[in-house]
């Protein structure tokens, strides 16, 4: 039983050691999986390791059948465990989250101004892009009191916008 238990704890020290070093050696077994798209990474094998080792303790300290039965439990317990590393860690990395968002994405959208702005001068505006308020200076052809909600009509740079009020 000490066997096994070394080999559980050992799978979860090679996964601590995984998520600590994050791939430093995730390229030494790139040429072994056998196009498998990550199947033998280290959280895959570490996940394997604990199972085989903690499956078949459990199993020999439970049942007292022997070794080689313990090892199977082990060896189909820990297939298991590394099949659903392997599909959540691709899920993980198949994650694909919306662009990130760009200055153009501002024409139309709405704001308040912060800072009046004056007739061919700039002010300031607030503004939310990607669902956080950011801060933009602001031109508009017509002097705009503070407070007063505008539309952006185009973007000028990265941190500045030409605006209108909206009329209602």
């Amino acid at each position: 039983m000490v066997w096994f238990l070394g080999l559980g704890i050992g799978g979860l020290v090679l996964l601590v050691l995984s998520l600590v070093f994050d791939g430093v050696s995730e390229g030494v077994l790139d040429g072994f999986d056998g196009g498998l798209d990550g199947f033998l990474s280290l959280p895959v094998i570490a996940g394997f390791v604990s199972a085989l080792g903690f499956t078949g303790a459990l199993v020999l300290g439970t049942t007292g059948t022997g070794a080689g039965a313990a090892t199977g439990a082990g060896v189909v317990t820990g297939v298991g465990v590394a099949w659903l590393t392997w599909r959540f860690s691709r899920a993980l990395m198949r994650d694909g989250s919306a662009p990130a968002p760009r200055g153009e994405d501002l024409t139309g959208s709405s704001g308040s101004v912060v800072t009046a702005i004056p007739a061919g001068g700039y002010g300031e505006v607030l503004l939310h892009l990607a669902g956080q308020p950011v801060k933009y200076a602001a031109k508009a052809d017509v002097p705009v009191a503070r407070g007063t909600e505008v539309w952006v009509e185009s973007v000028l740079s990265p941190t500045s916008v030409t605006v209108r009020p909206v009329e209602r």
